[in-house]
């Protein structure tokens, strides 16, 4: 996959993405905003922002920026954010989660929901999560991850080469993200219906800069 390809998918899901999604991944999008909104002024990342289903689930008082590579997705948020008066939305911006224009250490939590089998790389779309987060912050995915049952393990793998066609790639493996990541993992909860999806939660420790940025994503 890539971006190309990416904002053509969600340039056609975007009309109906909230119909079809919206209910199917809600505990998913409640259960990882509770994990990292816990204080009061917290400057938050969400990578995928998409229509916004999860912006009104942040505290009031936090500091939440949205980034989206699909700019019919970002128009739904940002309609979202006006209808609803989201006044803990500073920004919705239209952004390449992998290289990202934010300073180094610049947001006290960063989330992605439901992005990491989305995006062409996700060694460098974790490797930005954790240079944009301060150090010891808390980095939160949530998304699929590859069956260990032999019969769905199998399907994956056949439907993987239309990953371009779905919009996303059915086979990302749950300790490949984790070693991708290198971050210590706090923990892994199910989330969503029959735990097809997980919640991993990561503390980033000792953070890291743009130069070992470069470094993860070359080994990518």
């Amino acid at each position: 996959m890539n971006l190309e390809a990416i904002q053509k998918t969600y340039r056609r899901y975007a009309g109906v993405y909230d119909m079809l999604f919206g209910a199917l991944f809600e505990p998913g999008r409640r259960r990882a905003v509770e994990a990292i909104n816990t204080r009061p002024g917290q400057r938050i990342l969400e990578v995928g922002v998409g229509t916004g289903l999860s912006l009104p689930f942040y505290r009031r008082d936090a500091r939440v920026t949205g980034i989206d590579v699909s700019p019919d997705m970002l128009a739904k948020a940002r309609e979202r954010v006006e209808t609803q008066s989201l006044a803990q939305v500073e920004a919705l911006l239209q952004m390449d989660a992998e290289a990202t224009s934010f300073p180094d250490r610049h947001f006290d939590s960063v989330v992605a929901m439901y992005v990491a089998s989305v995006v062409p790389n996700p060694r460098r779309l974790l490797a930005e999560m954790r240079r944009v987060c301060v150090p010891d912050g808390e980095v939160v995915v949530v998304n699929h991850f590859a069956s260990n049952h032999p019969l769905m393990r199998q399907f994956e793998r056949a439907v993987a080469p239309l990953s371009t066609t779905m919009g996303f790639r059915p086979d990302l493996e749950l300790p490949m993200l984790q070693l991708m990541a290198g971050m210590d993992v706090i923990d892994i909860q199910e989330i969503n219906a029959f735990g097809y999806w997980k919640m991993v939660r990561f503390r980033n420790k000792g953070g890291m800069n743009g130069h070992s940025t470069r470094l993860a994503a070359a080994a990518g």
